[in-house]
C-alpha cells in the first residue's frame, strides 16, 4: 500500500506540472520567466505569465514528485514513512477539495488513505 500511494503521488504531483506546462500551454511563457520579467510584477495583480508559472513551476506538483519519491526510498529499505505525511496531505487534499471541487483530488485523497493504512499496517502492535 505504501508503495501505490507514492506512486500515486508521484503521479498525481507529475501529471499537474506536466499538464499544466504541456496541456495548459503555460510553458508558452517561459521567456517571460527566464527574462527578469517577473521581477517587478505584483502578486496581487499576476501577470499571465506569472499565473502560468505559479499554476505550473511554481505549484506543489514538483514537491509531491520528491514527497512519492522519499516514500518510495524509505519504502525500499524497509523505513516506514511518518504518518504526519499522509495526514498533512490529507487534510490539504480536503481543503483544497472543497475550494476546487472540479479537480483530480480523489486520486491524492487515495494515495493519502493508502499511505496511512500502509502505515498502520507496517507499524508493530
Amino acid at each position: 500500500m505504501i508503495k501505490w500511494a507514492g506512486w500515486l503521488i508521484i503521479l498525481y504531483g507529475a501529471a499537474h506540472t506536466l499538464g499544466a506546462l504541456l496541456l495548459e500551454g503555460a510553458a508558452r511563457h517561459a521567456g517571460a520567466w527566464f527574462s527578469g520579467e517577473l521581477w517587478e510584477d505584483d502578486l496581487a495583480n499576476m501577470s499571465p505569465a506569472n499565473s502560468a508559472l505559479w499554476f505550473s513551476l511554481d505549484s506543489f506538483g514538483i514537491p509531491l514528485v520528491v514527497i512519492g519519491l522519499m516514500i518510495l526510498w524509505m519504502d525500499r529499505r524497509g523505513i516506514v514513512p511518518p504518518s504526519f505525511v499522509a495526514w498533512t496531505l490529507g487534510i490539504w487534499t480536503l481543503v483544497d477539495a472543497v475550494i476546487l471541487l472540479l479537480t483530480p483530488w480523489p486520486i491524492l485523497l487515495l494515495a493519502n488513505i493508502l499511505l496511512l493504512v500502509g502505515v498502520r499496517r507496517a507499524r508493530p502492535s
